[in-house]
């Protein structure tokens, strides 16, 4: 299935559960509330999820002068990406990761850590830089924080849901709507949901990295650079565990949070073997398209 396909029918069903929990809580009102939580929160996240992100990870802004061989990189492909050069800022962690922000083209960001510029070779850092600019292209960053917040107000109503149930404050059977005032039913959903919710918002993540992946490859013109990147990075990143807050770790190129078994359910990133074997899978004819 194509990934921007896929992408929407996610979104599609993480809004369908914010709806339909909504509307069990507490009706039309419900629904009402559901969407309001749903438009202040993308809101917030739209304009501001790059500022905390870059908070979060203790980046700073660099200048051309400050590291002059990243900017000249970054500028060129940008020119090859067909995008504005974003700006740059470094994490001072030595374990190598990257990640792209801002809500769009014209406010992106791209932060790398300190390991990442010692550990990869000159073609295999271009590799990566692509794959974030991908995302930027893409409009990776605004989907991400859509998904996040909706799967955020699903959770939040959840919660109330559950409060609401095991304290009789459910609907009735006469309140607008219709039925659905049943308390066990209302208290299932409420667990229900949020889990839903997670595993979407995941899958989501999952089908833009495989989409950034494709997309950095052809801004190089070459598969190898980025998979041999993440083979590294996933490495160092079992080596050195990265200090970083959950809510970010669906942000970076590999992730920074160790997992395995029944963990990997829940992933924010597709195996590092599977990535690198659609990468090294791209005929040229792929690349120059």
């Amino acid at each position: 299935m194509n990934n921007t396909f896929k992408t929407f029918i996610l979104l599609a069903g993480l809004t369908a559960l914010l709806l339909v929990i909504g509307q069990a809580l507490a009706g039309r009102q419900g629904l009402y509330l559901a969407l309001f939580m749903a438009l202040i929160m993308n809101f917030v996240g739209y304009w501001f999820s790059d500022k905390i992100a870059l908070a979060m990870s203790r980046a700073r802004e660099v200048s051309k002068d400050q590291a002059p061989d990243l900017h000249q990189m970054v500028e060129r492909l940008s020119v090859q990406a067909g995008l504005p050069k974003p700006r740059m800022y470094i994490i001072p962690q030595d374990t190598p990761n990257a990640f792209a922000t801002g809500r769009n083209p014209e406010h992106a960001a791209v932060a790398v850590t300190e390991g990442i510029l010692r550990i990869l070779k000159p073609e295999e850092l271009e590799g990566v830089l692509a794959h974030e600019l991908a995302h930027v292209k893409n409009r990776d960053i605004l989907i991400s924080s859509v998904a996040a917040v909706i799967a955020g107000a699903i959770s939040q109503l959840g919660m109330m849901a559950q409060w609401g149930a095991m304290f009789g404050m459910g609907r009735s059977e006469d309140d607008e709507g219709g039925g659905g005032g049943n308390m066990i039913g209302t208290l299932l959903l409420a667990i229900v949901a949020p889990m839903a919710a997670m595993l979407i918002q995941m899958a989501i993540s999952r089908s833009r990295e495989y989409a950034a992946d494709a997309m950095g490859a052809k801004i190089v013109h070459a598969g190898r650079p980025l998979a041999n990147a993440l083979l590294k990075l996933e490495e160092y990143n079992k080596q050195i565990p990265m200090q970083v807050n959950p809510a970010t770790a669906q942000m970076y190129i590999v992730n920074p949070l160790s997992g395995q078994g029944l963990m990997r359910l829940f992933s924010t990133h597709p195996p590092i073997e599977e990535r690198v074997a659609r990468l090294m899978a791209m005929k040229p004819g792929d690349l120059m398209k």
